[in-house]
């Protein structure tokens, strides 16, 4: 168990209930600058671990259980055994319509009276929508009529299937394979479509895909 993995679990489980790392710890009773960046190392540098009794808060406060933290530790992107049960309608467009103007805000929100909407699961992001995947670009990961759920709060590292729209307004779904402080390069997920790669001051926002009807 790493340091960043920690502190990735917390972020992960904030996004999963829609706050941010100030408004985890605030739900948790805590300061509410406790879990932000700059407290996440000490003043000569050295890693600095959250301590048991903020963790065992956070879990308390967003009924998230050890076993299900632990999964978020060990790598899982989101909290696993949520309820069937438990739904939400969310904004839903077709990824062939997400280029168009009207459909996202500047921070990357879904706005506009022209989305539809549909039953998903439910997960703590109120941002959250939904895309129809058309056309065979995302076989055999994603085929023609599955729709995913994307969230933009949920925090991102290599290797998650994300929607990246470029500032041209090109909208896609890859594979993030590397993001540096200038580049993003992507993956396409039908081996028969090229990779990308661009500026990251091209890019209008990347978000997580979180969840799939497959």
């Amino acid at each position: 168990m790493k340091h960043h993995d920690i502190w990735r679990a917390l972020d992960t489980l904030a996004a999963e209930n829609g706050l941010s790392a100030s408004g985890l710890a605030r739900s948790a009773g805590l300061d509410p600058t406790t879990f932000n960046r700059s407290k996440r190392a000490m003043g000569d540098g050295r890693e600095r671990w959250p301590s048991t009794e903020s963790i065992a808060k956070v879990l308390d406060a967003t009924g998230a259980s050890l076993e299900a933290f632990t999964a978020l530790v060990t790598g899982a992107r989101a909290l696993p055994g949520r309820p069937p049960s438990a739904t939400r309608r969310i904004p839903l467009i077709g990824l062939a319509q997400a280029g168009g103007d009207g459909f996202f805000d500047d921070g990357g929100y879904p706005v506009g009276g022209g989305w539809d909407e549909v039953s998903m699961p439910e997960i703590g992001d109120p941002h959250a929508y939904a895309l129809e995947i058309s056309g065979d670009s995302m076989e055999p990961v994603f085929r023609d009529g599955d729709q995913v759920i994307v969230s933009p709060s949920a925090p991102i590292r290599r290797g998650d299937r994300v929607v990246v729209r470029s500032l041209e307004g090109e909208v896609m779904a890859k594979q993030l394979a590397r993001r540096s402080a200038r580049r993003v390069e992507l993956r396409s997920l039908n081996p028969a479509h090229p990779d990308r790669s661009f500026d990251l001051t091209d890019i209008a926002w990347i978000h997580r895909i979180v969840w799939a009807s497959q």
